[in-house]
C-alpha cells in the first residue's frame, strides 16, 4: 500500500484561507485536515467538514466531493454558518492537494515587456514560448504583448470568410493572423488594447475545472483592476467584466504538460473600423461592447481615467508584488525562432485559412 501525504493552500477570492493537508493511501482519501482563518459554526460541523471525505476516491470531481460535504453537513439545517469559504472552497483545495497541484507562489516568474513588434510575431511568440515551458527550457512566463500595425488576430477554429470582411481588411492595411488559441476576434491596432500572455506548467492548473483555471489565472488582473479603480470580476467561460460591461476576454491553447492563457482587454477600440474590418452579428455586437452610434470601445480608458501605459505598469506591478519574479528579455535566438514560425505557419496562407 502506497500512502502520501499533500498541502495545499487556496485563498478565496474575497474570502479567507483554505489549507488542506490530506493522507492518502494508493488512491483513497485516509485523513482530511481544513485549517485556515475562516469562520464556521456551530463548532461539531468542524469534525463532520475533517471527516466527510474519508474514503473518498482521489479520482473524484470536485464537485463529488462538495457532494460529499453538503451530505455530511445537511443535518445542521440553517444553524450551519460557513463564513469566507463554502463546501466548493473545501472541495476545490482538498481536490487540487491530491492533484499535486502548485501555485502562483511556488514559482519564479519571468516577466517579459519587449515594446511594439510585429502582430504575427507577437502571435508566434505565444507558439514558442508554450513550448519552451512545456521542454524545460524555460520556467513561468508573463509577457506584456505590444505593438504599432493593424492586425485582427482570430481564433484557431473561426472561419475566415465568416469572420473577416476583406474589404475592410484591405481599405484599412489590416494583416489577418491566426492564432493558436480558440475564442474570438479581436482588432489591434497601436494603443487600442491590452494583451497579455501567461506561459505555464499544467500543475498550476491541476485540480481545476477548465472553466475554474481562467478565473484563477486571471485573479491577479482584478486585483489590479482594482486598483485602477474598476470593480471586475470573470463572467464565465472566459469575458473580464465589471459594472459598466464587458471589458475583455481570455483564451487558451493546451499541450502536454504546458499551458498558454492569454488575456485582451479592449482600451481605446475605432468601433467603426472594427465593424468595417469584422463581420459582427447581432449577437456579437452586444458582446463586443458596441452600442448604436458610439463611435468607440474603450471600456479601459473610459472607467479608469488612466493612460495605457499607466493601465500596463499597473498590470506588472500587480503581478510582480504578488509573486516572486524579475524582470526579463527576449533574446536574439528567442526573436528569430518566433520569426521562423512567422515565416513558415503564420504568415502563410495554409494557416490563415485552416478553416475557410
Amino acid at each position: 500500500m502506497n500512502t502520501n501525504s499533500f498541502h495545499f493552500e487556496y485563498k478565496v477570492p474575497g474570502g479567507k484561507l483554505l489549507v488542506a493537508d490530506v493522507t492518502v493511501e494508493d488512491t483513497i482519501i485516509t485523513s482530511t485536515l481544513i485549517s485556515g482563518d475562516y469562520f464556521l459554526e456551530p463548532e461539531e460541523a468542524f469534525d463532520d467538514m475533517t471527516q466527510a471525505l474519508v474514503d473518498a476516491s482521489t479520482k473524484d470531481s470536485a464537485d463529488e466531493l462538495k457532494n460529499r460535504l453538503d451530505a455530511s453537513l445537511a443535518k445542521y439545517g440553517e444553524s450551519l454558518a460557513l463564513h469566507g469559504f463554502s463546501t466548493a472552497d473545501v472541495a476545490l483545495v482538498v481536490k487540487r492537494a491530491v492533484s499535486g497541484a502548485k501555485d502562483f507562489t511556488d514559482y519564479e516568474w519571468e516577466v517579459l515587456n519587449p515594446g511594439p513588434l510585429p502582430s504575427p510575431l507577437n502571435v508566434a511568440l505565444d507558439q514558442y514560448l508554450l513550448e519552451e515551458v512545456q521542454a524545460g527550457r524555460r520556467g513561468p512566463t508573463m509577457r506584456i504583448w505590444d505593438w504599432e500595425d493593424r492586425a485582427v488576430v482570430f481564433g484557431s477554429y473561426q472561419s475566415y470568410q465568416n469572420e473577416i470582411n476583406q474589404e475592410g481588411v484591405e481599405k484599412h492595411g489590416i494583416q489577418a493572423v491566426r492564432r493558436i488559441s480558440g475564442g474570438g476576434a479581436m482588432f489591434m491596432e497601436a494603443g487600442n488594447c491590452v494583451t497579455y500572455s501567461l506561459y505555464l506548467p499544467e500543475e498550476l492548473v491541476a485540480g481545476l475545472s477548465y472553466e475554474q483555471s481562467y478565473e484563477y489565472l486571471d485573479q491577479w488582473v482584478l486585483a489590479a483592476l482594482k486598483k485602477l479603480g474598476v470593480n471586475a470580476w470573470y463572467q464565465p467561460i472566459n469575458d473580464i467584466t465589471s459594472d459598466n460591461g464587458k471589458i475583455g476576454g481570455a483564451a487558451q491553447k493546451r499541450i502536454n504538460g504546458a499551458v498558454l492563457h492569454h488575456v485582451t482587454m479592449s482600451y481605446d477600440i475605432d468601433a467603426d473600423k472594427m465593424m468595417d474590418v469584422l463581420r459582427i452579428g447581432k449577437v456579437k455586437i452586444v458582446d463586443k461592447g458596441i452600442r448604436s452610434a458610439k463611435k468607440r470601445v474603450d471600456p479601459l480608458r473610459r472607467q479608469t481615467g488612466a493612460t495605457r501605459e499607466e493601465v500596463v505598469q499597473t498590470l506588472i506591478d500587480t503581478f510582480t508584488s504578488r509573486y516572486a519574479s524579475h524582470m526579463g528579455k527576449l533574446s536574439e535566438a528567442d526573436l528569430a525562432a518566433g520569426q521562423k514560425l512567422v515565416e513558415e505557419k503564420f504568415s502563410t496562407e495554409q494557416w490563415r485559412h485552416r478553416v475557410p
